[in-house]
C-alpha cells in the first residue's frame, strides 16, 4: 500500500531535491570547468567564451605539461611517498588502536587523554623542522613519511571500530593458545577491512595532496612530489617558457591558463579514480565512528 503524502511533505521533498541538485552543481562545476578549459583552445579561453562546454578542443596543453621531464619524476616520487606512507600509517594506526580497544589495558584512559591532547596542541613548525634535522631525515623519504605516521583522529576511528567487534573472539583465541600478535594478525585485521579501506583513503589522499612537508624538508629537486612540482609551475610561473613557445604574446595568458588547468587535472584524476572502489567501505567506516565514541 502506498502511503499518501501530504502537500507539505511533497513540497519539502521538491525543495530538498532542488537544493541537493544546486549543491551538486556548485560542487561539481569547478572541476568540470577546469576540465573543459584544459582541452580548449587558448584564444577561446582568452575571449571568455568557454563556460559550459569546450571549444576548439585540443590536447596541446597536456602535451606541453608532459614535455617537462620533472612531471614524470614527481609522479614517481608521489606514488612512492603515497604507497610507503599509507602502509606505515595503516600499520602504526592499527598497532596503536588494537591495544587501546582492549577493556583490560592498564592505564588506558590516561593514554587516551595524552593522545587526544596531541589533537589540539603541537610543537609548531620550527621545532618540528629542528627535530627532523637533528634526526638526519632531511632530503629523504622518511621526512615525508614518519612525521605523520599516525593521525589521532584516524586512530580513534580504528579504535572505535575494533571496540565494536565481539570480544569473545579474542578470548576464544587466547584459550586456543594464540598470543596477542596472532590475534591481531589472524583475527582482528581480517575483520577490520572496512575501517582499513576507509583509513587507506584518508591517508592516501593526504599524502597525494601534501606539499608542505616536502616544501619544508626537501631541497633536492629530484625528490619533489607531484604537488610541489605543480605548485612551482603554477605559482612561480615556471611553465612560462613552454607556454611562450605555443603562440604569440596575445596567446600567452590564455595558454598559461589552459596549462594550469591541465596540471590540476593531471594531479587530481588518479586519486578520483581510486575513490569509487573504496566508497562502500568509506561510508561504513565513517558511520562506525559516528555511532560510538
Amino acid at each position: 500500500m502506498k502511503i499518501k503524502q501530504s502537500a507539505g511533505s511533497r513540497i519539502f521533498d521538491i525543495c530538498n531535491t532542488v537544493f541537493m541538485i544546486l549543491l551538486m552543481f556548485i560542487m561539481l562545476y569547478p572541476v568540470y570547468y577546469i576540465a573543459i578549459v584544459s582541452i580548449s583552445g587558448g584564444r577561446e579561453v582568452l575571449a571568455g567564451t568557454v563556460a559550459f562546454y569546450p571549444k576548439a578542443i585540443t590536447l596541446e596543453s597536456y602535451k606541453l605539461v608532459f614535455a617537462n621531464a620533472d612531471i614524470f619524476t614527481a609522479y614517481g616520487n608521489t606514488f612512492l611517498y603515497t604507497g610507503v606512507g599509507t602502509f606505515v600509517n595503516i600499520l602504526m594506526t592499527m598497532l596503536c588502536a588494537y591495544p587501546l580497544a582492549q577493556p583490560k589495558l592498564p592505564g588506558k584512559s590516561v593514554i587516551m587523554k595524552i593522545i587526544v591532547f596531541t589533537m589540539f596542541f603541537s610543537g609548531g613548525m620550527i621545532p618540528s623542522y629542528l627535530l627532523i634535522k637533528q634526526l638526519h631525515l632531511l632530503n629523504s623519504i622518511w621526512a615525508i613519511v614518519l612525521p605523520g605516521a599516525i593521525s589521532t583522529y584516524n586512530m580513534i576511528l580504528a579504535r572505535t571500530f575494533l571496540m565494536g567487534l565481539p570480544h569473545g573472539l579474542v578470548e576464544s583465541a587466547y584459550l586456543d593458545g594464540a598470543n596477542d600478535f596472532q590475534v591481531f594478525y589472524k583475527i582482528m585485521l581480517p575483520l577490520s577491512k572496512p575501517i582499513i579501506a576507509t583509513l587507506v583513503l584518508f591517508y592516501a589522499v593526504g599524502h597525494w595532496n601534501s606539499y608542505m612537508d616536502a616544501l619544508l624538508y626537501l631541497n633536492d629537486k629530484s625528490l619533489y612530489p607531484l604537488q610541489l612540482t605543480l605548485r612551482n609551475m603554477i605559482v612561480q610561473g615556471q611553465m612560462g617558457g613552454a607556454a611562450m613557445e605555443a603562440g604569440s604574446s596575445n596567446d600567452f595568458v590564455a595558454v598559461e591558463t589552459t596549462l594550469k588547468c591541465a596540471t590540476i587535472m593531471i594531479a587530481t584524476l588518479p586519486i578520483l579514480m581510486v575513490y569509487p572502489f573504496v566508497q562502500k567501505y568509506f561510508v561504513k567506516g565513517v558511520m562506525v565512528g559516528s555511532l560510538k565514541g
